[in-house]
């Protein structure tokens, strides 16, 4: 997800961070957010709508804009699991992402009932302290060769257990 190829040298990747825009920077001067946002498109720059939902959301910014991904506000994943909560608001806006071939990713997620409802709905990525506290950049890398450690035993044990059953 972080690493993306220019679109005019495919053969050469580039490290580019996923850039998050929200919608207040758009109501500033859209015209040139959409100028600049489609240059930085064309190079590759993937772009994530942040904070979903909660200022003055306009559905127009999901058809002009060149976003590649949806980021669901914690205010719709703090109650999803209520009756009355926002299961509903979270699932039309995967609906909506899907159909517009970009990804969603559920922010704030804090328990694995959140978890769960929200990959029921859809949702294709989740961040929030369920997964790990925010870290400096230095120390992500540690945490995923923790990651890749702890799948390689689980998956080595599930071989075992296959092999002697």
């Amino acid at each position: 997800m972080i690493s993306s190829p220019a679109r005019d040298a495919p053969a050469k990747r580039q490290m580019i961070a996923p850039s998050g825009v929200t919608e207040a920077v758009l109501i500033r001067d859209d015209d040139a957010a959409l100028a600049i946002l489609h240059q930085l498109h064309a190079i590759g720059v993937r772009i994530a709508l942040d904070d979903f939902g909660t200022g003055y959301s306009s559905l127009s910014y999901l058809h002009r804009f060149p976003f590649d991904k949806i980021k669901i506000d914690r205010c719709f994943v703090d109650d999803i699991a209520r009756p009355d909560g926002s299961a509903s608001i979270v699932q039309a806006v995967v609906n909506l992402a899907t159909a517009r071939r970009m990804t969603t990713t559920a922010e704030g997620v804090e328990t694995e009932e959140q978890q769960r409802l929200l990959r029921t709905l859809g949702c294709s990525e989740m961040q929030g302290y369920l997964f790990s506290a925010a870290r400096p950049a230095d120390k992500v890398l540690e945490l995923f060769a923790l990651h890749r450690s702890r799948l390689a035993r689980r998956e080595g044990s599930e071989s075992r257990r296959r092999e002697a059953g």
